[in-house]
């Protein structure tokens, strides 16, 4: 089993989805792989503290630099007030997937598209449920779900399920077979570089 951690709101995770995107449909014959939600920031709804504003800042330019094609739209920081919150997003994430496995990635792409490039919120849930309806989930069920108890349940059990995987950071990925752990670096800039990796590992687990 392949175990991809990631937040939707990582920018860390954002940059790598391109790559990652190349992995998975190289590798889906080879190895089963799951997506897992490892909830980056609590809810608050204060806004960001300004140091945190700063490193997040500085941390869209460190990427630009070291992924070529990862765009970001500055705006976002003029145009909203950030609260330090990604677990509205994470739920957002399983209440989409709630309504059918496909619209799981459909979710975390329109979460970053709307943060990174449009300068929106989707610590907000306002926003969360206006993206549930440009990707065509059933608005009333997804914001039903999205505040029930259950998404909260299965977010934190995800969230425990990345503590005893021992990530410390995302995005992520962890080979488990025959209960012994592999932590898989990745190449945030080669496919290919990334697939071997896990060949390789996978050959390791199998010895």
């Amino acid at each position: 089993m392949l175990y991809y951690v990631h937040d939707p709101m990582c920018s860390w995770c954002y940059a790598f989805v391109p790559v990652w995107e190349n992995v998975c449909y190289a590798l889906k014959s080879t190895v089963l792989i799951r997506t897992v939600l490892g909830g980056l920031a609590p809810d608050t709804e204060a806004p960001m503290p300004a140091d945190i504003r700063s490193r997040i800042k500085n941390t869209w330019k460190i990427i630009t630099n070291a992924v070529p094609g990862a765009e970001f739209n500055h705006d976002f920081w003029a145009l909203c007030t950030p609260r330090r919150s990604t677990y509205p997003a994470c739920r957002a994430v399983i209440s989409a997937r709630e309504q059918g496995v496909d619209f799981e990635p459909k979710m975390i792409a329109a979460i970053q598209s709307a943060y990174y490039r449009e300068a929106r919120n989707p610590s907000l849930p306002e926003t969360l449920i206006d993206l549930a309806g440009e990707i065509g989930l059933d608005t009333k069920c997804f914001k039903a779900t999205l505040a029930g108890e259950k998404c909260e349940n299965t977010l934190q059990e995800e969230i425990r399920h990345t503590m005893t995987l021992g990530v410390r950071g995302f995005p992520t990925l962890m080979l488990i077979k025959n209960n012994v752990a592999m932590h898989i670096q990745h190449d945030y800039n080669n496919a290919e570089v990334t697939c071997r990796r896990i060949t390789e590992g996978l050959e390791t687990l199998e010895l």
